[in-house]
C-alpha cells in the first residue's frame, strides 16, 4: 500500500532539481582501486580511526564505566541538566535504532554477502570513540535558557568552539549551516519517512489492500500526529521519560525474537559466523572484492549509528551532570547497542535462515528480507517484528523532534513561540508523510543528514586537544577519589 501517487508525483517533480544535486554532492564517491567510495563515508570513518587513536581507544577502556554511570552509580539530582544519563542514553538511543536496523542491514547482506556484517560491527566499534567526542562537546559547550531548559549540540560547540579560537564568523557560519540541515532532515527521515513507513507496515500487517487501515492514511496520521505531539509538547524531559521505557522494551523484543530464532539454528552458528569472517576479506562474486565490502559494511553502519553526525550530542547534552565527559564515556554505549549487539543480530538472523548467495533478492525490501527470516522459525514471529518497526519508527520521530527544535531554537532563540511554532510544523509533517511518498524530498533530507557530518567531524579534529585535557582531569578525580559512587 502507496500513499497518493499524484501528490507524491507533483512534489517528487518539484524537489527533484535540489535533492539530485544536493545528493551527488555528498555521496559523490571516488573510485579506490576501482571501488566507489563516497567521501562522507571515508570522511566519517576516517573521524572515528582518528579518535579511537588520540583518545587511546576510549571505546574499550572505559566502556566497564559508562555501564557504572548508565546504572545510576554516580548520578545526583541537583546537578545542572535536565535528564539522567539514563534518560540522555535512552533518547539518543531511540533516535538511531529504527527501521535501518533491519532494512539496512538485510540491504547489506543481500549486496555483499555475510561479510558486510564484519565491517558494519568493525564501523560499530570504531564510531562509539565518534560519540565520545561530539557528546562531551555536546554538554561542555551547552547553553542554558531563560527558562531553565538547557540545549547543546554541534550548532552551539562549532560556534562557540571557533570564537574562542578567534574565529567568531567561520563558527557562526559552521553553527547555522549545522542547524539548517538538522531541520531539514529532522522534516524529512526524523518524521515524513518514519510515519509513511510506520503507516505502510501498519497496512500490510493488518491485511495490505483489503485492510481497514488502507484507505485511512489521514486518519493514521493525524493520529500519529496527535501522539507524537502529547510526547514533545513536554520537552526533552517528556521525550527522555517515554524514551526511556520504551527503547529497553522494543530492543529486549526485538532481540528475543532474533536470538529464538539464532538459538533454533544454533547447529549452523559456527558456519555463519565463519562465512561473515570470511566473507570481510575474501568475498566472491562481491562488486569491489573485499573493499567494496567494506565500504558497503561501513555505509549502512553510518546509515544506522550516526557516529560523527553529532545528532545524538544534541540529546546528551541536557544530562543532569557537571562532568561533560561522563556524558561523552555515556555516549559511547549508543553505537555499540545499535551497530554492535542490534544490527548483528539482524545480520545472524538473515545469515542462518534466508541468506542464498546463488539466489538474488531481486525487488524484495530489506524489512521484507528480514520479515521472511523471522516467519522461516516460528510463521507468526512477523507480527512482533511489525510492531517492533513501529516501536522504532515512533521513538525516532519524538527523538528527532527535539534536534530539530534545538536547531530551529538556535535560529530563532529560545522563546515560547519558537517552542509552539516547530512542534506544530513536525507535527503537521507526522500526519503529512502518511499522505505521499516524496522520494526527492525524503533524499534531499538525507542528503542534509549527512551534509552535517561536514562540519561535525571537522569540529572533532579542531577541539580534539581540548576533550583529551577534560578527560585526563576526569580520570584523575576518579582516581583520586573526588569523583566517586553515591
Amino acid at each position: 500500500m502507496q500513499p497518493e501517487d499524484g501528490l507524491a508525483a507533483s512534489f517528487d517533480a518539484a524537489f527533484q532539481p535540489f535533492a539530485k544535486a544536493l545528493s551527488d554532492v555528498v555521496f559523490y564517491s571516488v573510485p579506490v582501486a576501482g571501488t566507489p567510495v563516497p567521501w562522507v563515508v571515508a570522511w566519517l570513518v576516517a573521524g572515528a580511526v582518528f579518535c579511537t587513536l588520540y583518545f587511546r581507544f576510549v571505546n574499550l577502556r572505559l566502556f566497564g564505566h559508562a555501564l557504572r554511570l548508565v546504572r545510576g552509580d554516580f548520578d545526583d539530582p541537583d546537578e545542572p541538566g535536565e535528564v539522567s544519563h539514563f534518560q540522555a542514553l535512552s533518547t539518543a538511543v531511540s533516535g538511531t535504532v529504527g527501521v535501518g536496523n533491519i532494512a539496512h542491514v538485510a540491504i547489506a547482506i543481500s549486496v555483499g554477502g555475510p561479510g558486510a556484517a564484519f565491517w558494519l560491527v568493525v564501523a560499530g566499534l570504531l564510531g562509539m570513540s565518534s560519540k565520545f567526542v561530539e557528546c562531551t562537546l555536546g554538554v561542555m559547550y551547552r547553553r542554558q535558557n531563560p527558562d531553565g531548559s538547557v540545549s547543546g549540540g554541534p550548532m552551539f560547540y562549532l560556534h562557540q568552539g571557533f570564537a574562542e579560537r578567534g574565529w567568531p564568523h567561520l563558527g557562526r557560519a559552521l553553527g547555522a549551516y549545522y542547524a539548517v540541515c538538522v531541520i531539514v532532515g529532522c522534516l524529512g527521515i526524523g518524521s515524513m519517512f518514519q510515519s509513511n513507513q510506520a503507516y505502510v507496515q501498519l497496512v500490510t500487517s493488518t491485511g495490505g489492500a483489503e485492510s481497514w487501515f488502507a484507505d485511512r492514511a489521514l486518519v493514521v496520521g493525524l493520529a500519529l500526529a496527535f501522539t507524537v505531539g502529547l510526547v514533545i509538547a513536554g520537552g526533552i524531559q517528556s521525550i527522555a521519560r517515554v524514551t526511556s521505557k520504551l527503547v529497553p522494551f522494543m530492543a529486549l523484543l526485538y532481540l528475543g525474537t532474533g536470538l529464538f530464532v539464532i538459538l533454533s539454528h544454533a547447529a549452523d552458528l559456527p558456519g555463519a559466523l565463519r562465512a561473515i569472517v570470511v566473507g570481510a576479506f575474501r568475498p566472491e562474486g562481491v562488486a569491489g572484492g573485499a573493499l567494496g565490502v567494506m565500504v558497503l559494511g561501513f555505509r549502512r553502519a553510518a546509515f544506522s549509528n550516526e557516529a560523527g553526525i553529532g545528532s545524538a550530542a544534541i540529546a546528551h547534552a541536557a544530562v543532569r551532570t557537571r562532568e561533560p565527559v561522563s556524558e561523552g564515556i555515556v555516549a559511547l554505549l549508543e553505537p555499540f547497542i545499535d551497530t554492535v549487539v542490534i544490527c548483528s543480530v539482524t545480520a545472524l538472523v538473515i545469515t542462518l535462515t534466508v541468506y542464498d548467495p546463488a539466489v538474488p533478492v531481486g525487488d524484495i525490501s530489506g524489512v521484507e528480507l528480514t520479515s521472511r527470516a523471522f516467519a522461516s522459525v516460528v510463521s507468526w514471529f512477523p507480527a512482533p517484528l511489525s510492531l517492533v518497526v513501529m516501536l522504532f519508527a515512533f521513538s525516532t520521530m519524538i527523538a528527532w523532534s527535539y534536534y530539530g527544535l534545538e536547531g530551529w531554537l538556535y535560529l530563532l532563540g529560545p522563546s515560547r513561540a519558537a517552542k509552539t511554532s516547530w512542534n506544530t510544523i513536525f507535527c503537521a509533517s507526522v500526519a503529512f508523510g502518511c499522505l505521499i511518498q516524496l522520494e526527492s524530498v525524503l533524499d534531499f533530507s538525507d542528503a542534509a543528514v549527512f551534509a552535517m557530518a561536514l562540519a561535525n567531524v571537522f569540529g572533532l579534529y579542531v577541539f580534539a586537544p581540548r576533550v583529551k585535557r577534560e578527560l585526563d582531569a576526569y580520570l584523575a578525580k576518579l582516581r583520586s577519589g573526588e569523583i566517586a559512587p553515591r
